[in-house]
């Protein structure tokens, strides 16, 4: 009765062709099950192999299918269920599985890291009244931290690839703090002091976003790798929020210091815990769970780390067409981004005349709202694979969705009257925007896993150049005609090409 029970159970989730081939599990253990619960028994499944038709084995199914260039791997027993933010059991012992601490550490240091660039966005409006900086200048000071991060991010893409991102991104954890502390004393000791500084800031910034995409790579199957993207990058965007509300507080009680002290504290603090809980690939992790290890293995593209004294192939990787749309995409998502980052609080002062801490609410609300966006995006992709759709079609939608949907909104803020519509065109723009994330930032590692960290690289520095012209532009564009309308027209404009461009040469299929 009971086996034939947990058969019929097993029949439900049917099977699947895999490519899986000559893999035996001789002994399943759930011991410690992934984000779910702990189990206090074991039992022997016997022999059982993947093979062509799927497998089923009396309440164990493991299926594999292969969604053009994707792993979607899914493992089922009796008493289990599992997904990226947890599961069921039979027993109440909550067991938080490796994987989501990697995640959540990520998120935090990618809030961190958006946070220290934001402090000087709002920083730099008494900076300018005290040292009586022109519209032109402020847009100098905001883009020289773009000066250290466009050479960072292909020598920070290249370290990743070889050397893995844990210490390729204490290191810049290490350095960027250092230099947000001392900001301060810069901005105090001269003009090129504070440049210098800000470069260097930039310099180390630079390697975190390759090495997020690295981590996450090797530490989720394919079919949780954009949720696992979405919610590092919430955290991303979340810094936003937390530097454009708690600076202006922090400096009205602890003095224009006080936000570069605290920031530069709590990347310290997070160095210590990263150090010690994470390592490069869940093989190396001696915490993690037997079955955990399998999942992750079992749903993800090997690729092969490059070899000693090896350097990525430049010319080959700018010779086919996919690059360089995951490029324009890059180039065309910084432009806007950067804008919207840099010059939200100015805009809402210079437009609507509001005081520095009403800027950086009315800035803020729109970041809150992308954190979340961004989740929902990963979560859709995810969930559009699981269903059969192909690689290339999600991300070409998604992508889409993430710059068509900004495009429109540009737009129509050209036309707000208060500065509580423009707040929600731009909470619009950004939601949308955040569905880049599981457009051209996962399809880095859809078709180059072996390269995916120099190729994150290449665009980063690419998407940082149009960075610094689109935010030195907008002041001088400011100052010129006196009014924001006609760079968001430009950046609506850039949004719709480069769609165009995206859905004509973007793919999901491996190409290198």
């Amino acid at each position: 009765m009971a086996a034939a029970a947990v058969a019929s159970k097993s029949a439900v989730f049917g099977g699947r062709s895999s490519n899986l081939l000559d893999t035996h599990l001789n002994s399943i253990r759930f011991r410690k099950p992934l984000f779910g619960f702990r189990y206090d028994f074991e039992r022997k499944w016997g022999n059982l192999s993947l093979q062509g038709g799927g497998l089923r084995n009396r309440g164990a199914v493991v299926e594999g299918g292969r969604r053009r260039g994707c792993e979607v791997v899914r493992c089922t027993a009796e008493g289990i269920e599992r997904g990226i933010l947890g599961g069921r059991g039979q027993e109440s012992n909550f067991v938080m599985p490796e994987r989501l601490k990697v995640v959540a550490l990520m998120a935090c240091v990618m809030c961190l890291c958006n946070a220290d660039r934001v402090v000087m966005s709002v920083a730099i409006v008494p900076l300018a009244a005290k040292h009586g900086w022109s519209s032109s200048f402020l847009g100098i000071v905001q883009s020289s931290f773009l000066w250290g991060y466009i050479f960072s991010s292909v020598i920070g893409g290249a370290l990743v690839d070889k050397y893995g991102g844990k210490r390729v991104i204490a290191w810049g954890v290490s350095l960027w703090s250092l230099a947000t502390l001392i900001t301060p004393w810069a901005a105090n000791h001269s003009t090129m002091s504070l440049l210098a500084v800000r470069a260097f800031f930039g310099l180390a910034e630079g390697v975190a976003m390759p090495s997020m995409n690295i981590i996450l790579s090797r530490w989720f199957p394919c079919d949780e790798r954009a949720t696992a993207v979405g919610l590092s990058m919430g955290g991303f965007h979340l810094g936003n929020v937390v530097g454009l509300v708690l600076t202006p507080i922090v400096m009205s009680s602890m003095g224009l210091s006080g936000p570069f002290f605290l920031f530069s504290s709590i990347g310290l603090l997070w160095l210590t815990t990263w150090t010690r809980e994470v390592t490069n690939d869940p093989q190396e992790s001696r915490s993690i769970s037997s079955s955990e290890l399998r999942l992750i293995q079992a749903g993800k593209s090997n690729a092969p780390p490059l070899k000693k004294g090896e350097l990525p192939p430049l010319r080959l990787l700018l010779s086919k067409m996919p690059t360089w749309a995951i490029i324009f995409a890059n180039i065309t998502n910084n432009w806007g981004y950067f804008v919207l980052l840099s010059w939200m609080p100015v805009y809402f002062k210079t437009v609507f005349n509001v005081n520095l801490k009403q800027a950086a609410w009315f800035s803020a609300v729109p970041w809150g709202t992308m954190a979340f966006s961004g989740y929902v995006a990963g979560s859709a992709s995810d969930y559009l694979l699981k269903e059969g759709y192909s690689v290339t079609f999600v991300r070409k939608v998604m992508q889409s969705i993430g710059f068509i949907g900004p495009g429109l909104a540009l737009l129509c803020l050209n036309y707000a009257k208060s500065p509580t519509v423009a707040s929600v065109i731009i909470t619009v723009a950004l939601s949308f925007s955040s569905f880049s994330q599981a457009g051209f930032l996962l399809n880095m590692q859809d078709i180059a896993p072996q390269y995916a960290g120099f190729l994150h690289g290449i665009s980063n520095s690419a998407g940082t150049l149009a960075a610094i012209i689109s935010t030195i532009g907008t002041g001088y564009f400011v100052q010129w005609l006196g009014s924001f309308q006609a760079f968001l027209t430009v950046t609506a404009g850039l949004y719709f090409v480069t769609a165009i461009f995206w859905n004509l040469y973007a793919t999901g299929e491996r190409v290198f």
